[in-house]
């Protein structure tokens, strides 16, 4: 039987295709989906490109509340500098006169200061020592307390300062305060001959440069926290030798409007 011919013409003369062979409609690759997304587009790619936006969000506001947490501890520790500075025992010149006689002006300061040294180191080696201990989350706590303490010692320093040498500000004991606390932050002698420096309210910029001492004092502050005991011989070092700085100022400040003890009423 003879076979076949596949390219045989048709009845009308056409030519057809070979038997069993696909259309070429049914071959040809099938094209994608022209109602389908770009991959940047779909849900993965969404995912992918809001997680560095998601992490730069949580970066800021992770910045955002770590100011607004500072700016709250300093704002605690300065009304409660302000709060305990009307409390602070200062002597007057006679009371002084009486615990150190036969000292000029001069050597009594020295007296002032080096006890006042002595304070402050102290307060800085019991902060490192605490820093030794297992409990973090008092560290702020002891941070705090250290700056708290410490200004108070200076601010006391500068109170019988102003006395020994004859430049107690006038008022009452609270409007004093207010006055020294100015110096303290100012670190500076108070000039009786000038009201601004009287201090005589805790107005916007005066609290402002408290703050600002108060974050001065606390990043000098953070070396204390060292363990093993270094934090103690640090902070004791730092504090004695930022309160003789402060004192030097102070007294460079006062020598030069000194009124002699006999002068005085």
């Amino acid at each position: 039987m003879p076979g076949v011919n596949p390219f045989r013409k048709g009845r009308k003369g056409g030519s057809g295709p070979a038997a069993g062979a696909r259309p070429r409609e049914e071959s040809a690759p099938v094209p994608a989906d022209p109602t389908a997304l770009p991959e940047e587009r779909t849900t993965g790619g969404l995912r992918a490109r809001a997680r560095p936006a998601s992490l730069a969000d949580a970066a800021a506001r992770g910045a955002r509340k770590g100011r607004d947490g500072m700016r709250s501890a300093l704002g605690a520790i300065t009304d409660r500098i302000i709060a305990t500075a009307p409390r602070i025992p200062v002597r007057d010149l006679a009371t002084l006169r009486a615990q150190f006689p036969g000292l000029t002006p001069e050597e009594l300061a020295d007296k002032l200061v080096a006890g006042a040294c002595a304070g402050t180191a102290t307060v800085g080696a019991g902060v490192g020592a605490a820093a030794m201990l297992p409990v973090p989350p008092a560290m702020p706590a002891e941070l705090a307390a250290e700056v708290a303490g410490v200004a108070s010692l200076e601010i006391k320093l500068i109170a019988e300062l102003h006395e020994v040498y004859g430049l107690r500000p006038p008022g009452n004991a609270t409007r004093r305060a207010t006055a020294y606390l100015t110096s303290w932050a100012q670190e500076r002698g108070i000039d009786l001959a000038a009201p601004a420096s009287l201090g005589v309210a805790l107005g916007g910029p005066v609290r402002r440069e408290l703050r600002q001492q108060v974050m001065k004092r606390t990043l000098r502050t953070l070396p204390n926290l060292a363990p093993f005991l270094v934090g103690a011989a640090v902070g004791a070092f730092l504090n004695r030798r930022d309160t003789r700085k402060l004192a030097e100022k102070i007294r460079a400040d006062l020598r030069r409007r000194q009124i002699p003890w006999d002068a005085l009423p």
